[in-house]
């Protein structure tokens, strides 16, 4: 069986909703823009999530946040790229 190919994937959970990111989204600085929202009293923090769209989350002091870092299969189509979206409702169906 040929090696398959990985992908570090991070995870934002916030207030119990979960948002996988987008392969170039810079976790450290996501992390401080949180930290920063978190200090005032509330503010948009914007990331792109896997599927190339994009997500403004308000955070505020009582927020609640956890990220975590995971290994998953590589997925050529995670780019960031908003202007190309991949996925969605419908893909259920």
């Amino acid at each position: 069986m040929a090696d398959q190919k990985t992908m570090i994937q991070a995870e934002v959970r916030a207030d119990g909703v979960t948002y996988l990111l987008a392969q170039d989204q810079d976790l450290g600085e996501l992390k401080r823009r949180i930290e920063d929202a978190i200090a005032t009293a509330g503010r948009f923090v914007d990331f792109v999530v896997v599927g190339n769209r994009q997500v403004s989350l308000l955070v505020a002091p009582r927020s609640q946040v956890s990220i975590a870092v995971a290994t998953v299969l590589f997925d050529a189509r995670d780019t960031g790229d908003v202007d190309f979206p991949y996925g969605g409702h419908y893909d259920l169906l």
